[in-house]
């Protein structure tokens, strides 16, 4: 039995913040062309969690269920590096729209404006395309098209898939 006190539910993502090279390049991306609008925009010369002098400006962009997509411009003109030992497939966020006619809308508009996307990737139970914003985040615009019970068939099945997974890992890292 734990004494452990039952954790509040986390109820969704407030925002996500990255690292951008510049401001209005980033401002241009998002707003005028994902069409999500910017809502905040702080500056600062001192970090508050941290206490370390960095002036910096600190903005928003709302997305339809409230959560942000949010920036850092350090001022540095700087564009944000990629981790060293990770592909650039991997660190990605993935956004959600309502049809995969929508995921289609958002292609048409960010290869018109010589953002180069991938076609559909159809994963099953999404159709996502993926692209490069300015600041080389990976991002994913993405539609539900499950099956009945197949995302509770999923969750069924994620801890088993996840113990098979640590097991291929151990012959893969025994095999290197």
């Amino acid at each position: 039995m734990s004494t452990q006190p039952q954790l509040p539910k986390i109820k969704g993502l407030y925002h996500y913040s990255f690292p951008c090279r510049d401001g209005e390049e980033t401002r241009k991306f998002y707003e005028d062309l994902l069409g999500l609008p910017l809502v905040a925009c702080m500056q600062a010369d001192t970090v508050p969690s941290s206490g370390e002098y960095g002036p910096y400006a600190h903005f928003f962009f709302e997305m339809g269920d409230g959560s942000y997509f949010a920036f850092f411009d350090l001022g540095k003109d700087e564009m944000p590096k990629p981790s060293p030992n990770t592909p650039d497939w991997v660190m990605h966020f993935a956004v959600e729209v309502d049809t995969v006619d929508d995921v289609l809308v958002y292609k048409k508009r960010l290869n018109e404006a010589g953002v180069e996307t991938t076609d559909i990737v159809d994963h099953g139970f999404i159709n996502s395309i993926y692209f490069f914003d300015p600041n080389g985040l990976r991002l994913e615009i993405t539609a539900r098209v499950d099956k009945p019970g197949e995302l509770k068939k999923m969750a069924e099945d994620a801890h088993e898939s996840l113990k098979a997974w640590g097991i291929k890992k151990a012959e893969l890292l025994k095999n290197a």
